[in-house]
């Protein structure tokens, strides 16, 4: 969901980004703390607490990095590639190209991020007893180590999509030996802890404490659309699972020629409702035009653009192979955001394979498995 925004570096190769709802919390994390030091010692100046407060706010979200890049390292241990992490409204994500091939790796994985935060929050206590003569520096490194702490214990409670449910699952994948039942429990554990949070927020709301209680419903909220979402994608991989793309590619291959108009071209768009084409010239496959490409072109150049001036090029088409598995070639389209590749095999161009045409399948499939769900009770 968290996959873009302000990229601001990398760290063991793997690209560091700032979501724009980032600012915003550090903004408001940044104004709470301020308050909180404003509170704690009335002598500090107001220059002095809102340095602190901006400080403590980089090295509090410095730990979520910390916590995420735990969990990365782990994975990348296991030659489990990491895409992303991106730290954003509720602390941070790091995104994996693939999930774990069994409940151990599974289990490590899961442990390190709130191991991470222990440890975090071990190494803030010890300081902040040797600084205990410089005030604003222990009152610093007191938070901090607060803060690790609660991150810790909240990211331990045994549903989706918090650490715990993670280990959670992977107790219950190692048990059961079934991913899918495991990933059920796993995320009705996180929806069930969803809802008594929403409950709280409230409770808290209707007490007259508008800010506490309505920031409660919100991550309430927040958590249990994750929950529900971890488990669609477990039902959308187990519908997927074993379809090649060969079985799902349309045989039927649409051709323009190079020297069609993009006026003309527009024309065959409405005719057939297709939006991809292939470009072929002398029996050669030249490009790929979509529609797409042809948006890259201001209308009033399309009477005299050629679909070939359009086109993408036969270096910059992706493209798929008959035996890629459907689910592993979904992900790699969204990554790189395609809606329509060639097939190709033996060096030729043997079918079309669109998003929409895997996600149609993937709706049958879904909607078949549900009516067999039902047919046995």
């Amino acid at each position: 969901m968290f996959s873009s925004g302000l990229k601001i570096g990398r760290i063991f190769g793997i690209p560091i980004y700032l979501h724009a709802s980032w600012f915003l919390i550090f903004a408001l994390i940044t104004l709470s703390i301020a308050e909180y030091y404003a509170q704690l010692n009335a002598a500090w100046t107001p220059w002095q607490r809102w340095m602190l407060g901006i400080v403590t706010s980089l090295l509090f979200f410095g730990s979520l990095l910390f916590h995420e890049l735990a969990h990365s390292v782990v994975a990348l241990r296991y030659q489990i590639p990491v895409i992303s992490i991106t730290l954003f409204v509720f602390g941070g994500l790091a995104r994996i190209g693939r999930e774990p091939h069994n409940a151990r790796q599974e289990f490590a994985i899961a442990i390190a991020g709130p191991i991470s935060s222990y440890l975090l929050a071990g190494v803030f206590h010890g300081l902040e007893r040797v600084a205990q003569g410089a005030e604003m520096a222990a009152a610093l490194l007191n938070w901090l180590a607060l803060i690790n702490f609660v991150l810790a214990t909240f990211n331990l409670v045994p549903g989706f999509p918090l650490d715990g449910g993670r280990i959670l699952r992977a107790v219950v994948w190692g048990w059961t030996q079934d991913y899918t039942k495991a990933t059920r429990v796993a995320s009705r554990g996180g929806q069930l802890f969803a809802y008594l949070l929403i409950l709280m927020g409230i409770v808290v709301t209707l007490q007259g404490n508008w800010g506490s209680g309505l920031w409660l419903v919100f991550i309430g909220w927040f958590l249990l659309s994750a929950a529900q979402e971890s488990y669609a994608q477990v039902a959308m991989r187990n519908s997927l699972r074993g379809v090649r793309v060969g079985d799902v590619m349309s045989a039927e291959l649409p051709i323009v020629a190079r020297d069609l108009s993009l006026e003309d071209y527009v024309q065959e768009l409405l005719r057939t409702g297709r939006r991809c084409h292939l470009v072929v010239g002398n029996g050669e496959l030249l490009g790929l035009m979509t529609v797409h490409a042809l948006n890259r072109v201001p209308r009033e150049d399309w009477p005299r653009t050629s679909v070939q001036a359009a086109m993408l090029p036969p270096e910059r088409i992706h493209w798929a192979a008959p035996e890629e598995p459907v689910l592993g070639l979904l992900e790699r389209m969204q990554n790189e955001d395609v809606n329509q590749m060639p097939v190709i095999s033996g060096g030729r161009v043997v079918g079309l394979i669109s998003r929409d045409t895997i996600l149609r399948v993937l709706q049958t499939r879904l909607e078949l498995s549900k009516l067999g769900e039902l047919a046995e009770h």
